[in-house]
Protein backbone atom coordinates (compact mmCIF):
# COMPACT_ATOMS: atom_id res chain seq x y z
CA UNK A 1 0.00 0.00 0.00
CA UNK A 2 1.35 3.53 -1.02
CA UNK A 3 1.13 6.94 0.43
CA UNK A 4 -1.75 7.88 -1.86
CA UNK A 5 -3.76 4.48 -0.86
CA UNK A 6 -3.12 5.66 2.88
CA UNK A 7 -4.12 9.25 2.32
CA UNK A 8 -6.91 7.89 0.57
CA UNK A 9 -8.38 5.83 3.19
CA UNK A 10 -8.01 8.20 5.80
CA UNK A 11 -10.03 10.58 3.39
CA UNK A 12 -12.58 8.09 3.47
CA UNK A 13 -12.44 7.43 7.27
CA UNK A 14 -12.82 11.11 8.00
CA UNK A 15 -15.45 11.72 5.57
CA UNK A 16 -17.20 8.76 7.13
CA UNK A 17 -17.05 9.85 10.71
CA UNK A 18 -17.82 13.56 9.65
CA UNK A 19 -21.14 12.43 7.90
CA UNK A 20 -22.38 10.48 10.72
CA UNK A 21 -21.31 13.55 13.33
CA UNK A 22 -23.32 15.71 11.21
CA UNK A 23 -26.32 12.83 10.59
CA UNK A 24 -26.62 12.76 14.42
CA UNK A 25 -26.76 16.58 14.99
CA UNK A 26 -29.60 16.68 11.76
CA UNK A 27 -31.93 13.90 13.17
CA UNK A 28 -31.61 15.61 17.27
CA UNK A 29 -32.83 19.29 14.89
CA UNK A 30 -35.79 17.42 13.37
CA UNK A 31 -36.70 15.69 16.77
CA UNK A 32 -36.38 19.28 18.60
CA UNK A 33 -38.27 20.93 15.97
CA UNK A 34 -40.99 18.45 16.42
CA UNK A 35 -40.73 19.04 20.22
CA UNK A 36 -41.14 22.51 19.73
CA UNK A 37 -43.96 22.43 17.77
CA UNK A 38 -45.90 20.03 19.61
CA UNK A 39 -44.57 21.77 23.02
CA UNK A 40 -44.83 25.28 21.80
CA UNK A 41 -45.46 28.19 24.47
CA UNK A 42 -48.99 28.75 23.99
CA UNK A 43 -49.70 24.99 24.75
CA UNK A 44 -47.51 25.11 27.52
CA UNK A 45 -49.06 28.31 29.24
CA UNK A 46 -52.58 26.47 28.51
CA UNK A 47 -51.80 23.42 30.33
CA UNK A 48 -50.34 25.65 33.35
CA UNK A 49 -53.49 25.94 35.03
CA UNK A 50 -53.76 21.99 35.83
CA UNK A 51 -50.34 22.15 37.18
CA UNK A 52 -49.60 26.10 39.27
CA UNK A 53 -52.42 24.32 41.92
CA UNK A 54 -50.18 25.35 44.89
CA UNK A 55 -49.93 22.15 45.54
CA UNK A 56 -46.48 21.57 44.17
CA UNK A 57 -43.55 19.80 46.11
CA UNK A 58 -41.42 21.82 48.13
CA UNK A 59 -37.96 22.18 46.92
CA UNK A 60 -34.81 23.05 48.32
CA UNK A 61 -32.67 25.95 45.79
CA UNK A 62 -28.72 24.74 46.56
CA UNK A 63 -26.34 27.61 45.82
CA UNK A 64 -23.01 26.63 45.97
CA UNK A 65 -20.80 30.15 46.39
CA UNK A 66 -17.23 30.89 46.13
CA UNK A 67 -16.22 34.09 45.54
CA UNK A 68 -19.40 35.41 44.59
CA UNK A 69 -19.47 38.95 46.19
CA UNK A 70 -20.26 40.74 42.98
CA UNK A 71 -23.41 38.50 42.62
CA UNK A 72 -24.26 36.60 45.27
CA UNK A 73 -26.65 39.97 46.96
CA UNK A 74 -28.69 39.97 43.37
CA UNK A 75 -29.16 35.93 42.56
CA UNK A 76 -30.39 35.69 46.63
CA UNK A 77 -32.94 38.47 46.15
CA UNK A 78 -33.81 36.68 42.72
CA UNK A 79 -34.80 33.37 44.38
CA UNK A 80 -36.72 34.95 46.94
CA UNK A 81 -38.94 36.48 44.52
CA UNK A 82 -39.93 33.46 42.72
CA UNK A 83 -43.60 32.38 42.56
CA UNK A 84 -43.85 29.33 44.21
CA UNK A 85 -45.64 27.88 47.20
CA UNK A 86 -43.54 26.46 49.34
CA UNK A 87 -39.44 26.40 48.74
CA UNK A 88 -36.31 27.11 51.14
CA UNK A 89 -33.08 28.20 49.70
CA UNK A 90 -29.45 27.03 51.28
CA UNK A 91 -26.22 28.95 50.03
CA UNK A 92 -23.37 27.20 50.39
CA UNK A 93 -20.32 29.46 50.97
CA UNK A 94 -17.67 26.90 50.34
CA UNK A 95 -14.93 28.60 51.48
CA UNK A 96 -15.05 31.99 49.79
CA UNK A 97 -11.70 34.13 50.04
CA UNK A 98 -13.96 37.80 49.53
CA UNK A 99 -16.80 39.03 51.53
CA UNK A 100 -19.38 36.82 50.28
CA UNK A 101 -20.49 35.92 53.44
CA UNK A 102 -20.18 39.57 54.77
CA UNK A 103 -22.39 40.57 51.89
CA UNK A 104 -24.66 37.97 52.63
CA UNK A 105 -24.66 38.67 56.19
CA UNK A 106 -25.22 42.48 55.81
CA UNK A 107 -27.54 42.20 52.87
CA UNK A 108 -30.20 39.91 54.98
CA UNK A 109 -29.55 40.33 58.34
CA UNK A 110 -28.06 36.89 58.96
CA UNK A 111 -27.38 35.44 62.73
CA UNK A 112 -25.91 32.10 63.53
CA UNK A 113 -28.15 29.35 63.84
CA UNK A 114 -27.42 26.57 65.72
CA UNK A 115 -29.21 23.60 63.48
CA UNK A 116 -28.67 19.84 63.97
CA UNK A 117 -26.54 19.32 60.71
CA UNK A 118 -27.10 15.50 59.45
CA UNK A 119 -24.32 13.97 57.37
CA UNK A 120 -25.95 12.09 55.09
CA UNK A 121 -23.45 12.05 52.33
CA UNK A 122 -19.40 13.08 53.98
CA UNK A 123 -18.34 16.61 53.10
CA UNK A 124 -16.05 19.00 54.41
CA UNK A 125 -16.04 20.69 57.74
CA UNK A 126 -19.18 22.28 58.05
CA UNK A 127 -18.31 26.26 60.27
CA UNK A 128 -21.36 27.30 60.79
CA UNK A 129 -25.01 28.05 60.16
CA UNK A 130 -26.91 30.68 58.89
CA UNK A 131 -30.64 32.15 58.73
CA UNK A 132 -32.05 35.31 57.75
CA UNK A 133 -34.63 36.45 60.35
CA UNK A 134 -36.17 38.27 57.74
CA UNK A 135 -36.45 35.58 55.40
CA UNK A 136 -37.78 32.40 57.44
CA UNK A 137 -36.82 30.55 53.85
CA UNK A 138 -33.61 31.57 53.78
CA UNK A 139 -29.83 29.35 55.21
CA UNK A 140 -26.52 29.97 55.02
CA UNK A 141 -24.35 26.83 55.73
CA UNK A 142 -20.52 28.25 56.29
CA UNK A 143 -18.05 25.55 55.17
CA UNK A 144 -14.43 24.84 54.31
CA UNK A 145 -13.52 24.91 50.94
CA UNK A 146 -13.84 21.93 49.54
CA UNK A 147 -15.07 22.53 45.56
CA UNK A 148 -18.34 23.07 44.42
CA UNK A 149 -19.93 19.31 44.22
CA UNK A 150 -18.70 19.09 48.25
CA UNK A 151 -20.75 22.20 48.79
CA UNK A 152 -23.86 20.78 46.58
CA UNK A 153 -23.16 17.74 49.45
CA UNK A 154 -23.61 19.99 52.09
CA UNK A 155 -26.38 21.62 50.40
CA UNK A 156 -27.90 18.09 50.00
CA UNK A 157 -27.21 17.45 54.07
CA UNK A 158 -29.02 20.49 54.98
CA UNK A 159 -32.11 20.56 52.59
CA UNK A 160 -35.29 19.72 54.11
CA UNK A 161 -37.33 18.88 50.75
CA UNK A 162 -37.98 15.87 48.60
CA UNK A 163 -36.85 17.71 45.53
CA UNK A 164 -33.50 20.03 45.51
CA UNK A 165 -32.59 22.43 42.61
CA UNK A 166 -28.69 23.04 41.69
CA UNK A 167 -27.98 26.24 40.35
CA UNK A 168 -24.96 28.45 40.21
CA UNK A 169 -25.14 31.45 43.16
CA UNK A 170 -24.29 34.04 39.97
CA UNK A 171 -27.48 33.07 38.15
CA UNK A 172 -31.18 35.07 37.63
CA UNK A 173 -34.28 32.73 37.38
CA UNK A 174 -36.56 34.17 35.63
CA UNK A 175 -39.69 34.08 38.21
CA UNK A 176 -41.99 30.94 37.07
CA UNK A 177 -39.03 29.34 36.07
CA UNK A 178 -39.53 27.16 39.39
CA UNK A 179 -43.41 26.28 38.64
CA UNK A 180 -41.77 25.38 35.31
CA UNK A 181 -39.33 23.19 35.71
CA UNK A 182 -41.28 20.87 38.42
CA UNK A 183 -44.12 20.18 35.48
CA UNK A 184 -42.47 16.76 34.86
CA UNK A 185 -42.12 15.54 38.56
CA UNK A 186 -46.11 15.99 38.73
CA UNK A 187 -47.04 14.67 34.85
CA UNK A 188 -44.71 11.05 35.79
CA UNK A 189 -43.63 9.78 39.17
CA UNK A 190 -40.50 8.23 37.52
CA UNK A 191 -38.91 11.40 36.72
CA UNK A 192 -35.81 12.00 38.64
CA UNK A 193 -34.35 14.70 36.99
CA UNK A 194 -35.83 18.08 35.06
CA UNK A 195 -33.32 20.59 33.81
CA UNK A 196 -33.88 23.67 32.11
CA UNK A 197 -32.48 26.44 29.55
CA UNK A 198 -29.63 28.33 30.57
CA UNK A 199 -29.29 31.65 28.65
CA UNK A 200 -27.01 34.52 28.79
CA UNK A 201 -27.02 37.65 31.06
CA UNK A 202 -24.45 39.43 29.62
CA UNK A 203 -26.14 42.14 28.07
CA UNK A 204 -29.29 42.58 30.16
CA UNK A 205 -30.95 44.35 32.86
CA UNK A 206 -31.32 42.95 36.35
CA UNK A 207 -32.62 44.99 39.08
CA UNK A 208 -34.02 44.33 42.72
CA UNK A 209 -33.83 40.41 41.99
CA UNK A 210 -36.13 40.87 38.72
CA UNK A 211 -34.89 40.92 34.88
CA UNK A 212 -35.72 43.71 33.60
CA UNK A 213 -34.88 43.52 30.23
CA UNK A 214 -33.31 41.53 27.45
CA UNK A 215 -30.31 42.74 25.90
CA UNK A 216 -27.13 42.36 23.63
CA UNK A 217 -23.73 42.17 25.01
CA UNK A 218 -21.32 44.47 23.79
CA UNK A 219 -18.98 41.93 23.86
CA UNK A 220 -18.40 39.91 20.70
CA UNK A 221 -17.58 36.85 22.54
CA UNK A 222 -20.35 36.66 24.76
CA UNK A 223 -22.77 37.34 21.73
CA UNK A 224 -21.03 34.09 20.06
CA UNK A 225 -21.76 32.43 23.28
CA UNK A 226 -25.23 33.09 22.72
CA UNK A 227 -25.71 31.48 19.69
CA UNK A 228 -23.39 28.51 20.85
CA UNK A 229 -25.77 28.10 23.97
CA UNK A 230 -28.84 27.83 21.39
CA UNK A 231 -27.25 25.47 19.62
CA UNK A 232 -26.55 23.19 22.99
CA UNK A 233 -29.89 23.83 24.51
CA UNK A 234 -32.56 24.30 22.01
CA UNK A 235 -31.32 21.12 19.69
CA UNK A 236 -29.10 19.60 21.53
CA UNK A 237 -30.65 18.99 24.99
CA UNK A 238 -33.73 19.24 23.16
CA UNK A 239 -33.86 16.38 20.86
CA UNK A 240 -31.93 13.97 23.33
CA UNK A 241 -34.53 14.47 26.37
CA UNK A 242 -37.79 12.37 24.50
CA UNK A 243 -35.71 9.33 24.07
CA UNK A 244 -34.77 9.30 27.51
CA UNK A 245 -30.99 9.62 26.46
CA UNK A 246 -30.19 12.90 28.16
CA UNK A 247 -26.72 12.99 29.78
CA UNK A 248 -26.44 16.54 30.52
CA UNK A 249 -28.16 18.79 33.24
CA UNK A 250 -26.68 22.03 33.19
CA UNK A 251 -25.28 22.56 36.54
CA UNK A 252 -26.25 26.02 36.42
CA UNK A 253 -30.13 24.95 36.46
CA UNK A 254 -31.35 21.27 37.33
CA UNK A 255 -34.01 19.96 39.77
CA UNK A 256 -33.48 16.60 41.21
CA UNK A 257 -35.09 13.93 43.48
CA UNK A 258 -33.17 14.47 46.26
CA UNK A 259 -33.63 10.52 47.41
CA UNK A 260 -32.63 9.40 43.89
CA UNK A 261 -29.25 11.34 44.50
CA UNK A 262 -28.55 10.16 48.16
CA UNK A 263 -28.88 6.64 47.01
CA UNK A 264 -26.70 7.59 44.36
CA UNK A 265 -23.93 8.93 46.55
CA UNK A 266 -24.08 12.87 45.80
CA UNK A 267 -21.95 14.21 43.64
CA UNK A 268 -18.35 12.91 43.09
CA UNK A 269 -15.94 15.41 44.48
CA UNK A 270 -12.96 14.05 42.30
CA UNK A 271 -14.67 15.14 39.19
CA UNK A 272 -14.68 18.63 37.86
CA UNK A 273 -17.37 17.45 35.78
CA UNK A 274 -19.66 16.86 38.49
CA UNK A 275 -22.89 17.63 37.36
CA UNK A 276 -22.85 15.96 33.91
CA UNK A 277 -21.11 12.71 36.29
CA UNK A 278 -24.08 12.40 38.05
CA UNK A 279 -26.65 12.28 35.46
CA UNK A 280 -24.82 9.43 33.62
CA UNK A 281 -24.27 7.75 36.92
CA UNK A 282 -28.40 7.85 37.69
CA UNK A 283 -28.78 6.24 33.75
CA UNK A 284 -26.49 3.37 34.42
CA UNK A 285 -28.09 2.61 37.92
CA UNK A 286 -31.58 2.46 36.93
CA UNK A 287 -30.39 0.74 34.16
CA UNK A 288 -28.72 -1.80 35.32
CA UNK A 289 -31.46 -2.56 38.40
CA UNK A 290 -34.12 -2.44 35.65
CA UNK A 291 -36.09 0.75 37.90
CA UNK A 292 -38.55 2.94 35.44
CA UNK A 293 -37.38 6.34 35.71
CA UNK A 294 -36.87 9.31 33.51
CA UNK A 295 -34.60 12.38 32.75
CA UNK A 296 -35.89 15.21 31.33
CA UNK A 297 -34.92 18.46 29.69
CA UNK A 298 -37.24 21.49 29.24
CA UNK A 299 -36.89 24.63 27.05
CA UNK A 300 -39.24 26.81 28.74
CA UNK A 301 -38.02 27.09 32.44
CA UNK A 302 -34.96 29.62 32.04
CA UNK A 303 -32.33 30.95 34.25
CA UNK A 304 -29.85 33.32 33.42
CA UNK A 305 -25.77 33.55 33.73
CA UNK A 306 -23.12 35.33 33.37
CA UNK A 307 -20.87 34.12 30.39
CA UNK A 308 -17.09 34.64 30.32
CA UNK A 309 -15.67 37.98 28.11
CA UNK A 310 -12.11 37.49 28.00
CA UNK A 311 -10.37 34.15 26.12
CA UNK A 312 -8.52 33.14 29.15
CA UNK A 313 -11.15 32.65 31.26
CA UNK A 314 -13.36 30.91 28.32
CA UNK A 315 -10.56 28.92 27.43
CA UNK A 316 -10.10 27.66 31.08
CA UNK A 317 -14.21 27.10 31.22
CA UNK A 318 -13.89 24.89 28.20
CA UNK A 319 -10.77 23.05 29.06
CA UNK A 320 -12.45 22.45 32.39
CA UNK A 321 -15.83 21.38 30.54
CA UNK A 322 -14.24 18.57 28.07
CA UNK A 323 -12.06 17.30 30.79
CA UNK A 324 -15.01 17.05 32.77
CA UNK A 325 -16.79 15.13 29.95
CA UNK A 326 -14.12 12.56 29.56
CA UNK A 327 -14.19 11.82 33.49
CA UNK A 328 -17.69 11.51 33.27
CA UNK A 329 -18.01 9.40 30.79
CA UNK A 330 -14.90 7.29 31.72
CA UNK A 331 -16.36 6.94 35.39
CA UNK A 332 -19.65 5.31 34.37
CA UNK A 333 -18.26 3.24 30.83
CA UNK A 334 -19.84 0.27 31.71
CA UNK A 335 -23.11 1.90 30.42
CA UNK A 336 -21.77 1.61 27.15
CA UNK A 337 -23.53 -0.81 24.82
CA UNK A 338 -24.16 -2.25 27.85
CA UNK A 339 -27.34 -5.25 27.53
CA UNK A 340 -29.82 -3.12 29.77
CA UNK A 341 -28.06 0.48 28.61
CA UNK A 342 -31.53 1.26 26.30
CA UNK A 343 -30.94 4.88 24.31
CA UNK A 344 -28.66 6.58 26.71
CA UNK A 345 -25.99 3.61 26.46
CA UNK A 346 -26.52 2.37 22.80
CA UNK A 347 -27.10 6.03 21.43
CA UNK A 348 -26.29 8.57 23.49
CA UNK A 349 -22.79 7.30 24.91
CA UNK A 350 -21.45 6.50 22.14
CA UNK A 351 -22.18 9.87 20.39
CA UNK A 352 -20.92 11.85 23.50
CA UNK A 353 -17.63 9.33 23.37
CA UNK A 354 -16.78 9.60 19.78
CA UNK A 355 -17.99 13.05 18.62
CA UNK A 356 -17.80 15.06 21.54
CA UNK A 357 -15.55 13.55 24.14
CA UNK A 358 -12.82 12.62 21.43
CA UNK A 359 -14.33 14.41 18.74
CA UNK A 360 -11.76 17.41 18.75
CA UNK A 361 -8.87 14.77 18.63
CA UNK A 362 -10.58 13.07 15.58
CA UNK A 363 -11.27 16.47 14.02
CA UNK A 364 -7.52 17.50 13.93
CA UNK A 365 -6.15 14.54 12.88
CA UNK A 366 -8.14 14.22 10.21
CA UNK A 367 -7.96 18.21 9.11
CA UNK A 368 -3.99 17.91 9.61
CA UNK A 369 -3.68 14.53 7.40
CA UNK A 370 -6.27 15.69 5.02
CA UNK A 371 -4.00 19.25 4.21
CA UNK A 372 -0.73 17.02 4.69
CA UNK A 373 -2.35 14.83 1.92
CA UNK A 374 -3.30 17.54 -0.42
CA UNK A 375 0.58 18.92 0.21
CA UNK A 376 1.78 15.58 -1.07
CA UNK A 377 -0.70 15.01 -4.16
CA UNK A 378 -2.39 12.23 -2.96
CA UNK A 379 -5.42 14.36 -2.53
CA UNK A 380 -6.59 17.14 -4.89
CA UNK A 381 -6.78 20.39 -3.14
CA UNK A 382 -10.09 21.00 -5.00
CA UNK A 383 -11.40 18.16 -3.05
CA UNK A 384 -9.78 19.35 0.35
CA UNK A 385 -11.19 23.16 -0.60
CA UNK A 386 -14.88 21.51 -0.96
CA UNK A 387 -14.52 19.05 1.96
CA UNK A 388 -13.67 22.83 4.54
CA UNK A 389 -16.59 24.79 2.37
CA UNK A 390 -19.50 21.72 3.38
CA UNK A 391 -18.22 21.73 6.62
CA UNK A 392 -18.65 25.26 7.07
CA UNK A 393 -22.01 25.39 5.64
CA UNK A 394 -23.03 22.23 7.48
CA UNK A 395 -22.58 24.30 10.95
CA UNK A 396 -23.65 26.80 10.00
CA UNK A 397 -26.69 25.24 8.89
CA UNK A 398 -27.06 24.03 12.30
CA UNK A 399 -26.02 27.02 14.05
CA UNK A 400 -29.04 28.84 11.80
CA UNK A 401 -31.39 26.37 12.59
CA UNK A 402 -30.92 26.85 16.29
CA UNK A 403 -31.87 30.51 16.13
CA UNK A 404 -34.61 29.80 13.95
CA UNK A 405 -36.07 27.56 16.71
CA UNK A 406 -35.63 30.42 18.82
CA UNK A 407 -37.42 32.41 16.72
CA UNK A 408 -40.35 29.84 16.20
CA UNK A 409 -40.62 29.32 20.23
CA UNK A 410 -39.38 32.03 22.86
CA UNK A 411 -38.38 34.95 20.95
CA UNK A 412 -36.72 36.33 23.27
CA UNK A 413 -34.20 38.66 20.83
CA UNK A 414 -37.59 39.94 18.94
CA UNK A 415 -35.66 43.35 18.20
CA UNK A 416 -33.89 43.12 14.22
CA UNK A 417 -31.10 44.54 15.57
CA UNK A 418 -30.63 42.36 17.80
CA UNK A 419 -31.29 39.28 15.12
CA UNK A 420 -28.97 40.54 12.95
CA UNK A 421 -26.08 41.04 15.70
CA UNK A 422 -26.79 37.35 16.59
CA UNK A 423 -26.44 36.20 12.83
CA UNK A 424 -23.44 38.11 12.65
CA UNK A 425 -22.06 35.77 15.59
CA UNK A 426 -23.01 33.11 14.03
CA UNK A 427 -20.79 33.52 11.26
CA UNK A 428 -17.87 34.01 13.39
CA UNK A 429 -18.55 31.02 15.29
CA UNK A 430 -18.33 28.59 13.20
CA UNK A 431 -15.60 30.78 11.17
CA UNK A 432 -12.78 31.29 14.01
CA UNK A 433 -14.42 30.73 17.18
CA UNK A 434 -15.00 27.04 16.57
CA UNK A 435 -11.46 26.00 15.43
CA UNK A 436 -10.12 28.12 18.78
CA UNK A 437 -12.41 26.22 21.33
CA UNK A 438 -11.59 22.90 19.43
CA UNK A 439 -7.85 23.25 20.44
CA UNK A 440 -8.71 24.10 23.62
CA UNK A 441 -10.57 21.17 24.33
CA UNK A 442 -7.59 19.44 23.10
CA UNK A 443 -5.70 21.00 25.76
CA UNK A 444 -8.62 19.16 28.24
CA UNK A 445 -8.08 15.85 27.00
CA UNK A 446 -4.51 16.27 27.06
CA UNK A 447 -4.36 17.29 30.84
CA UNK A 448 -7.20 14.10 31.01
CA UNK A 449 -4.73 12.00 29.62
CA UNK A 450 -2.09 12.72 31.69
CA UNK A 451 -3.51 12.61 34.71
CA UNK A 452 -2.83 16.08 35.70
CA UNK A 453 -4.55 17.43 38.68
CA UNK A 454 -7.72 19.46 38.09
CA UNK A 455 -8.13 22.78 38.80
CA UNK A 456 -11.53 24.99 38.70
CA UNK A 457 -9.89 28.62 38.18
CA UNK A 458 -11.54 31.73 38.80
CA UNK A 459 -14.52 33.08 36.90
CA UNK A 460 -14.18 36.88 36.85
CA UNK A 461 -17.73 38.38 37.59
CA UNK A 462 -18.37 41.80 35.88
CA UNK A 463 -21.80 42.09 37.20
CA UNK A 464 -22.51 44.41 34.33
CA UNK A 465 -25.75 43.24 33.52
CA UNK A 466 -26.61 44.23 37.18
CA UNK A 467 -28.21 47.81 38.01
CA UNK A 468 -25.49 49.96 40.35
CA UNK A 469 -27.62 49.65 43.74
CA UNK A 470 -26.99 45.58 42.72
CA UNK A 471 -23.74 45.64 42.73
CA UNK A 472 -22.83 48.01 45.60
Amino acid sequence: MNAHDVFGAVQWLFLAYFSALNGVYLLLNFVAFHAIRRDSPVNLLASMPQYATGLEPPISLLAPAYNEEATIAASVRSMLQLDYPLFEIIVINDGSKDNTLQVLRDEFGLVEFPQAYHVTLPVGRVRGVYRSPRYPNLRVVDKDNGGKADALNAGINAARHPLFCAMDADSILSTDSLRRIVRPFLEDASVIVSGGTVRIANGCRVSGGFLQSVGMPRSLLARVQIVEYLRAFLFGRLGWSPMNALLIVSGAFGVFSRRAVVEAGGYRVDTIGEDMELIVRLHLRHRLARRPYRIVFLPDPVCWTEAPESLRVLKSQRTRWQRGLLESLWANRALLFHRRGGTAGWLAFPVMLFFEALGPLIELVGYTLMLLGAALGAISWNAFVAFLVLAAGLGLLLSASALLLEEMSFRVYPDLRHLLQLSAALLIENLGYRQLTLWWRMTGILKWLVGRPAKWGHMRRSASWQAPKDRA
